[in-house]
Formats: structure tokens, C-alpha cells, sequence
């Protein structure tokens, strides 16, 4: 049986899958075709149905439960692993982190802000620190730097790769969006997750959430084993910055959410329903409950 399968080509989800694709491990007659997006690409994907499995934002999951359940495997959830709110100047960064979770004076209400599409989690976390920055622009992630540094864009939001190099373009810090989730909640961030068709099998359904699973295990087992796979996709290409990738996304809620991913996951589906971001659902969010 084949599936389609969606994920991004971030050194993250090409280690997680990379045994899964490449055979590696044994994957009980399923084969996959893959398909590689940006996160928002993939999101967008989600909403019109196109993919049997895919990577999606757990912010636009919440637009895509009713066709879709999530797998236990394969998530990017974790501490200290949140997007950056970034900008060229110093001093507004300074002045602007005052203001995460209060009323913004109006002179900040027009800045104009990047970021990496309308449904990532990224762009949850911003409606929820700073609700008065809604002069927005979609961008690819990997252009966000580089309108800062030409001033098309005021403030940037950024996620993948970039929160390792942003320092050494002069670019600054305003806030870590992860960690005011973290301080908030006292719970992981919930970035990203991969969904799988409610209409598929549900042996289907068990059996690659357990190959995922697998794929990780394997990851782990074999830190080096796709480094060549993993280089070919990445938009950094020194080895060190895509493994510091790969050890702040991937982690033990990759491989297993456990109870405390889900309660994690669950928290952010209920504050966005409170703060009316997101419709609300009948259908179980979770493949295992």
C-alpha cells in the first residue's frame, strides 16, 4: 500500500523520517511517497485534504480535525524550542519585550511583522503575547531575515534554522515566544505534529504512528546515518547548525507525546478556543487516547 506523505525539509523532520523512507527499518508492506513543503505549504495542504499523512502546525490542526487525527509520533514539542520575535533595532527590541501579554501603545500597532504563515504556531504564540501586532505579512520563513536587514519588514518572526543565525546578521531579540508559553502554561510548546487521514484503516493508522516511532528510535540509534539526506534539504548547511536543530525539535515527544505532550497539546487547543482563534470540534483530536 502506498501513502502520501508531507513534511518539511527542516534537518528535524528529515532525521525523523529518514529510516522510514529510506527503508531502514522494516515498514510492513507500506510504501510512501513524500512530498517536501514549507510549513505553511503543508498546512494549506491539510485544509484541502491532499495528503494521507503530513506534517502540519499544530495551530492549523485545529482547521483540519475533522478529516484529520494525530499520530502519537513525530511531533516537534518541546522546551526552549519557541519561534523569536526579532527586529534590526536594539532599542525598539528593548522597549517592545516590556510590553508581551499587555496593551501595546499605539505607536507600535502599525509595525509591520513577518511572519511565516497566518496558521503556525508561531503565529499563535504572537496573537497571544503581543494580541495589538496585527500589521501582518506572510512570508517564506527563510526570507524573514533578509527583509529585516533591506527594511521592507519592522519586526520578524522566526522558527527553524533561523534562531541560531539571527545574531550573526545584527539582528536582535525581542522575545522568545516559547518561553513566555512555557511561562504562562508551565507546560512544552506544541510547534508541530503529524496527522493522518480519519478515512484510512485503522490498522493502517496504528501501524505507521509504530514505523514513525520506529524511524526516530533508529534516528537516535544512528545519529550520523542521514546526514547526507538531511545536508541535501537543509537551508543551513554547516553540519553544526543543523544538528543543533535536530537536538532542540527532536526529542522524547517525537518518538512517544506521552501524557504531558498531550496535555500540552489539549492546553493549546483550549486557550485558542477561549481567545476565539480557532473553531471548535466534536472529534477526538488524538489517534491514541
Amino acid at each position: 500500500m502506498e501513502l502520501t506523505l508531507g513534511f518539511s525539509p527542516c534537518p528535524n523532520d528529515t532525521f525523523i523520517f529518514d529510516a522510514l523512507i529510506h527503508n531502514k527499518i522494516d515498514c510492513e508492506g507500506l510504501q510512501f511517497h513524500v512530498e517536501y513543503h514549507d510549513v505553511e505549504t503543508l498546512n494549506a495542504k491539510a485544509f484541502r485534504g491532499d495528503l494521507d499523512i503530513t506534517k502540519l502546525s499544530y495551530h492549523a490542526f485545529a482547521y483540519a480535525v475533522e478529516d484529520y487525527e494525530l499520530l502519537d509520533s513525530g511531533s516537534a514539542l518541546g522546551f526552549g524550542v519557541g519561534p523569536l520575535l526579532i527586529c534590526k533595532d536594539a532599542d525598539l527590541a528593548k522597549e517592545l519585550a516590556g510590553y508581551a501579554g499587555q496593551d501595546l501603545p499605539e505607536k507600535f500597532k502599525e509595525l509591520k511583522v513577518g511572519i511565516p504563515g497566518k496558521f503556525t504556531t508561531a503565529n499563535f504564540l504572537l496573537s497571544l503575547a503581543f494580541p495589538g501586532l496585527l500589521n501582518k505579512q506572510v512570508m517564506l520563513f527563510s526570507e524573514i531575515e533578509k527583509s529585516l536587514l533591506d527594511g521592507s519588514i519592522d519586526i520578524g518572526l522566526i522558527i527553524h534554522e533561523n534562531r541560531f543565525t539571527y545574531m550573526d546578521k545584527g539582528l536582535h531579540k525581542i522575545v522568545d515566544l516559547g518561553d513566555y508559553w512555557e511561562k504562562t502554561t508551565g507546560s512544552a510548546i506544541p510547534l508541530g505534529g503529524i496527522v493522518i487521514k480519519r478515512s484510512l484503516p485503522e490498522e493502517v493508522k496504528q501501524k505507521v504512528n509504530r514505523l514513525i516511532s520506529e524511524s526516530v528510535r533508529f534516528g537516535f540509534d544512528h545519529p550520523k546515518s542521514g546526514l547526507d539526506y538531511i545536508r541535501s534539504h537543509a537551508q543551513e548547511m554547516e553540519e553544526s547548525v543543523m544538528y543543533k536543530h535536530i537536538e532542540l525539535y527532536v526529542n522524547q515527544y517525537s518518538e512517544n507525546l506521552g501524557e504531558e505532550g498531550k496535555k500540552a497539546i489539549q492546553q493549546m487547543f483550549e486557550k485558542a478556543l477561549e481567545l476565539n482563534l480557532v473553531p471548535s470540534t466534536e472529534k477526538n483530536i488524538f489517534l491514541i487516547k
